[in-house]
């Protein structure tokens, strides 16, 4: 029979007792369980070496025994078993250049990052051992770096960023000493791998807090480090009569407010980076001579968001999706205007759920029009899929068997049949073949 996550960590803190070890449960699952969330996962600290735990879970998987840490996998659910330990020093930044194992979980603890991470609990009885003042810092709500907050920023500068991520999720203030050591620290950020920043901004844009996330990250003076390019939407002002909210940073923050805890990375990502290119197109009302526009800001996004995606190593398929939300999402405006065929291309593109969702969160961002939504909507609801991708009805082999012969006007050819195909102009292939001849004069 399965077990839930917490009967396996608590099997395997009853294997290492059994057998003579200290065992606790220690980390983001203590924090969790003492704010009454469910933990996304379970950490198991123990005195037993990794050949130890090797050695009494036959399942589990070196990942890291020369940092001290053994994952243990089952029914799906993971267990990240690590052994007390102190770290000695952390010249890249990120890895302890050694590590010296520790007798007491008191001496483990105080290598951690922040306070309410450093909390233990015995797993059966529920005891709390705190020896970092994690449980006063939950009860006041508040983000303390452990110790010298300096010296644990400089033992991995990913920890500013988590810093933040941490203060927005659970709506706690960054405590004063460590929101200073953050910032006099920025430059570091610059230290850390593409990937793992890339990871830790994607966790604050699908967490449900991505808003105050961001307005955190420009607080801290991190968003200037490894994105200057939302910075530069901060002043970008915007036609009134289409953005009552303000300039363009006000409306990708309250875009980024509306997404939900969850909701898929490009989709998060495309709202981030949807109207990045305007602070490059930016002409104002005396300029024009009517009002404030921003003519191709969609093409000078598509290019910066590009440049933003191959920066942090994303990979091909997210930075493909990615750039077609930024494409995209002016074209919502035209949907009512356009011809049948074209809007069912349109519905059609890759993961259009995610396109439609960010057009909503634009308008209600906005002048708060859903008229295009609403429209597409409608249309999905009462369009049958066999309608929008219907089965091809002519091909390539077909346009031979007419005498045209093979060559650029193929693809033009077949793209017409199916735009009137969508517009429902025909029934079958001999109507379709028909529609050809008298369009289409064979070469």
């Amino acid at each position: 029979m399965p077990v839930t996550p917490r009967e396996f960590a608590n099997s395997v803190c009853d294997t290492l007792l059994r057998n003579g070890h200290q065992a606790l449960l220690v980390g983001g699952c203590v924090r969790d369980l003492l704010l009454g969330r469910e933990p996304a996962d379970y950490d198991v600290t123990t005195d037993a070496t990794p050949q130890r735990v090797l050695e009494l879970f036959s399942e589990g998987v070196d990942v890291g025994a020369q940092f001290g840490v053994v994952l243990l996998p089952r029914d799906g659910w993971k267990v990240e078993v690590a052994t007390f330990r102190s770290d000695v020093g952390y010249s890249d930044g990120r890895h302890p250049d050694a590590v010296a194992y520790a007798n007491s979980p008191q001496e483990d603890v105080q290598r951690r990052d922040f306070t309410i991470n450093g909390l233990l609990m015995h797993h059966d009885s529920g005891k709390i051992l705190d020896y970092v003042g994690g449980e006063a810092d939950l009860g006041n709500h508040l983000i303390r770096a452990i110790g010298d907050p300096q010296r644990r920023f400089a033992e991995d500068k990913l920890r500013m960023l988590r810093a933040v991520r941490f203060s927005a999720r659970f709506a706690f203030p960054i405590e004063p000493d460590t929101f200073r050591a953050i910032r006099r620290k920025v430059p570091a950020i610059q230290q850390v791998s593409a990937e793992r920043i890339a990871q830790e901004l994607t966790k604050m844009l699908t967490e449900g807090a991505a808003r105050l996330a961001f307005e955190l990250l420009d607080e801290t003076w991190l968003l200037g480090q490894i994105l200057p390019e939302i910075c530069a939407l901060r002043g970008v002002e915007q036609p009134p009569q289409y953005h009552p909210e303000g300039d363009v940073w006000t409306h990708t923050m309250l875009m980024l407010e509306g997404l939900e805890a969850g909701c898929p990375a490009t989709l998060a990502w495309g709202v981030l980076l949807h109207d990045v290119g305007k602070p490059a197109t930016f002409r104002s009302a005396a300029e024009t001579g009517d009002r404030i526009r921003f003519d191709g800001h969609v093409d000078a996004g598509v290019e910066i968001a590009r440049g933003i995606c191959q920066r942090l190593r994303f990979s091909n398929d997210d930075t493909e999706q990615i750039l077609a939300l930024v494409a995209n999402h002016m074209k919502f405006k035209d949907v009512a205007q356009m011809r049948i065929s074209t809007l069912k291309r349109f519905i059609r593109l890759p993961r259009f759920a995610e396109h439609l969702t960010l057009h909503r969160l634009d308008a209600l961002s906005s002048n708060r029009r859903l008229e295009a939504y609403e429209y597409v909507q409608t249309f999905l609801a009462e369009t049958p899929p066999e309608a929008v991708r219907p089965e091809r009805i002519l091909t390539g082999d077909d346009l031979l068997r007419l005498g045209y012969k093979p060559g650029p006007r193929f693809s033009e050819i077949l793209h017409a049949v199916e735009d009137a195909q969508l517009e429902g102009q025909f029934r079958n292939a001999k109507e379709a073949e028909e529609f050809v001849r008298q369009n289409f004069t064979p070469n």
